[in-house]
């Protein structure tokens, strides 16, 4: 798996246009341009969801990521590509699809 590593200031956005950002601030020693690199040891949750399903609220909550092979860890955690399997969910653990990663240029690529 090949892709761009994913920083604490990636823009990521649930389906339906809510905010992904990391509940817990990644740390630790490898950075690109400051920010700190995502890995599957940090948690993320969505604020602004406005998804429904037949006229009830039912927003995005959370995502999680799954790491591909990709043999790159930071502190011990396998990092987290812009190619990377990950789904968001609702308060009920339903499958509400996909997060979308906006594209930017990135300084460190994985292949």
């Amino acid at each position: 798996m090949s892709g761009s590593l994913l920083d604490a200031s990636a823009v990521i956005g649930c389906p339906h246009g809510g905010r992904v950002t990391p509940a817990t601030t990644p740390s630790g020693g490898l950075r690109i341009a400051g920010a700190a690199v995502a890995t599957t040891a940090h948690t993320y949750v969505v604020i602004g969801c406005p998804h429904t399903l037949d006229g009830v609220p039912s927003p995005c909550v959370s995502v999680r990521w799954t790491a591909g092979a990709t043999g790159v860890t930071a502190d011990g955690a396998p990092v987290l590509l812009d190619t990377c399997a990950a789904q968001c969910f609702s308060a009920a653990l339903l499958p509400q699809g996909p997060p979308v990663v906006q594209a930017a240029q990135r300084k460190v690529t994985v292949r």
